[in-house]
């Protein structure tokens, strides 16, 4: 078992560098097909079987998968242990199974679990969690797990970006560190300096709260048009932040999805109508 979860997150982060659609750390989606996009699951298994019930790969070629934040919460083991990194272990399976169809985007708890760094959620720091629920199933192999999943998640794309000009990333820089923020990082391999603070993949990941000139902004510099986001939580799945702006969230029973088509001009506005609630997945 413990081999199998190293062997697995090796053939995962291949699979992610190696991606047809990837360039730099963009993964560049075609101009046909339908795209699903998942807000943050933090252990969430039952939507993430939503998802993929709704996705349907096997039936669908042309359709992509756009997963991100998966770790931290859920369920969790006797000693209040984070279980998350099993559903981490379960949505890289489902990568492999179709790699250029499924894209899990990273995000600031993965930058946290790579960096060891603290970061809560209800109350709980996440990172002792997860790996004291980790400690206790691979035992003496623990060291080993960890470090092939946290090269796994130094693997992971930083965006999508679609012809129809639609980008997706878990944030955006804040507005205070637009100017500091360096964009070379979206075409050169990142690194473990680019993920502390205050570099360019902390600033990606950890930005909440846009202005709308901001966004603007940054659309300019980006050259897109719509942004969707994760990374600030939602009450009910989902909001329209600012003109140009939707963010999910997935990780609870009122989480919803997004599904567009890439050879459809939007807005954030009529991409609003695409909004799926998971509960509504059978």
């Amino acid at each position: 078992m413990t081999q199998q979860s190293i062997q697995l997150c090796r053939e995962g982060a291949e699979l992610n560098r190696s991606c047809r659609f990837r360039k730099g750390n963009i993964v560049n989606l075609p101009e046909m097909g339908k795209v699903i996009v998942a807000g943050d699951l933090h252990g969430h298994r039952r939507n993430f079987e939503r998802i993929r019930k709704l996705a349907d790969l096997e039936n669908n070629p042309w359709t992509h998968v756009v997963l991100q934040e998966i770790i931290h919460g859920g369920p969790e083991d006797d000693l209040g242990g984070c279980l998350s990194w099993q559903l981490l272990f379960d949505a890289i399976r489902y990568k492999i199974e179709f790699p250029d169809q499924v894209h899990i985007l990273l995000g600031n708890h993965d930058t946290a679990a790579i960096c060891n760094s603290s970061v809560l959620k209800a109350g709980k720091e996440m990172n002792r969690a997860m790996q004291s629920a980790m400690h206790r199933h691979f035992e003496d192999r623990y060291d080993k797990v960890y470090a092939a999943m946290t090269d796994y998640m130094l693997s992971q794309p930083l965006a999508i970006r679609c012809a129809n000009r639609i980008w997706i990333s878990h944030s955006l820089p804040a507005d205070q560190y637009i100017d500091d923020f360096d964009l070379s990082i979206f075409n050169r391999p990142y690194t473990l300096d680019d993920i502390e603070r205050p570099n360019g993949v902390y600033l990606l990941t950890w930005g909440r709260r846009h202005s709308p000139e901001a966004l603007k902004r940054l659309a300019k510099m980006l050259d897109v048009d719509v942004f969707v986001l994760g990374h600030q939580p939602q009450e009910m799945g989902w909001s329209l932040a600012g003109p140009n702006t939707l963010i999910l969230a997935s990780e609870h029973s009122f989480g919803c999805l997004l599904q567009f088509d890439l050879d459809t001009p939007y807005t954030a506005a009529s991409m609003a109508g695409n909004i799926v609630p998971l509960n509504t997945i059978a």
